[in-house]
């Protein structure tokens, strides 16, 4: 840990990533409105409701096993066993018998056991008879049966409200007997890169060009079933048009993301346009690496969101910090990136001022099963594709000039 001076000697300046995510969220409040769909509809949306299981779960007494269903109370003393076997009850069978006292009968994983069955046997461990089976060890009573309700009671909570409908949601949502659930209504994202100097991919570059990775990049980051997304393109650096294209953005959108033109050169226009059109612009510069300026603000219904114009940076700021903002207008509950411990493969040494964000490969585990970080270049704000070479991002505390190789540091897996 750093302990000496070698510091960005401007880092005071800044705000700290956690000061800065706080003041983003202050502002991303949910949005408001919902809409009934179909559970089958409702995959990947959000949920807006608490909700209960509806059923108990199971809802009757199952057999857990292939085998046979018998009573205990027909067994004698033993050692041997013997019962005729008496029909069968297969899943989706309703349970109703008209077996003998003394009888056993045939049942599958899944099938309701009848009322008076208290246990069921392995077939493994059962030998076929010419009519019936014979086994040698007493089952006790309720053995291999899942009882109704014993996994959830009906009026049990099951899911909160503000969580992503993904398979286990679903899954637990179907059993608990939901055929319909209460979404939140996708929230409207507009996007759009500014900068003259960016060309698509396949257009002839001329001087001084680039291709706008950025658009690809958050069209990407921006695919979600609970987004409705509006893609505004390339935006050249004319204050008339970068206007027009914000305020119709700001009239019609929950979110606004954009890249570029949030610094203080004489090309950034957004912070003075966003203010000139009603907004509130909150300029921070971030003590991250790679990342530090970044703004957001409020106009009307419209949350801002820019983005530094280098695409790693523009990158690494989305994730740390504008992925949680949107998250929160979208009335999501949880954080939608979790680091997870890991340690370095190698030493680290570098300059301490800033929170860096290190691209790593995974190279092996721990003997603790720990993932080994192997750092990847130093130098990376510009390199795209080392970032997509990347397994995840090192999170290196700010104070850090130093580690060892072995120490512990927290990892955001891509």
């Amino acid at each position: 840990m750093a302990d000496g001076c070698a510091c960005d000697r401007h880092a005071h300046m800044y705000l700290t990533v956690s000061e800065a995510l706080t003041r983003g969220l202050a502002v991303a409040d949910p949005v408001t409105g919902t809409e009934t769909l179909p559970l089958i509809d409702a995959i990947g949306r959000v949920l807006a409701e608490d909700c209960t299981s509806k059923v108990d779960m199971p809802t009757f007494d199952n057999s857990a096993m292939d085998g046979y269903a018998v009573r205990t109370a027909d067994l004698g003393d033993g050692p041997m066993f013997n019962l005729p076997v008496a029909g069968r009850v297969a899943a989706g069978d309703s349970g109703a018998h008209d077996a003998p006292a003394g009888s056993a009968l045939r049942i599958f994983t899944g099938a309701p056991v009848p009322a008076d069955f208290d246990a069921v046997l392995m077939q493994e461990d059962c030998d076929a008879t010419a009519d019936g089976i014979r086994f040698d060890r007493r089952p006790k009573p309720g053995q291999h049966i899942r009882r109704a309700g014993e996994d959830l009671k009906a009026g049990t909570p099951i899911l909160r409200r503000g969580c992503e409908i993904t398979a286990r949601e679903a899954a637990a949502l179907a059993s608990a007997g939901y055929g319909e659930v209460k979404v939140s209504r996708k929230i409207k994202v507009t996007i759009f890169s500014t900068g003259s100097e960016l060309r698509q991919p396949g257009e002839a570059l001329g001087p001084g060009q680039i291709y706008n990775s950025n658009r690809y990049m958050l069209r990407a980051l921006l695919d979600k079933p609970w987004i409705e997304l509006t893609d505004r393109g390339p935006v050249e650096d004319n204050p008339d048009r970068l206007e027009k294209v914000l305020r119709e953005a700001c009239d019609t959108s929950d979110l606004i993301v954009t890249t570029g033109g949030v610094s203080v050169g004489d090309e950034d226009h957004m912070p003075r346009l966003f203010a000139e059109i009603g907004g509130q612009p909150d300029v921070m510069k971030v003590a991250m690496k790679p990342g530090k300026p970044i703004m957001f603000g409020r106009r009307g219904n419209g949350l801002y969101v820019g983005l530094p114009g280098n695409p790693v940076s523009a990158y690494v700021t989305w994730q740390i910090i504008g992925s949680h903002m949107m998250a929160r207008r979208a009335g999501l509950h949880h954080a939608p990136h979790t680091p997870e411990q890991a340690v370095l493969a190698e030493p680290l040494e570098r300059r301490a001022g800033r929170q860096e964000y290190r691209p790593v490969v995974i190279e092996g585990t721990s003997p603790d099963g720990t993932p080994r970080l192997r750092l990847m270049a130093p130098s990376y704000s510009g390199r795209v594709a080392l970032l997509a070479q990347a397994d995840g991002l090192a999170i290196i505390p700010a104070e850090t000039e130093t580690l060892p190789q072995g120490h512990g540091l927290q990892f955001l897996r891509f």
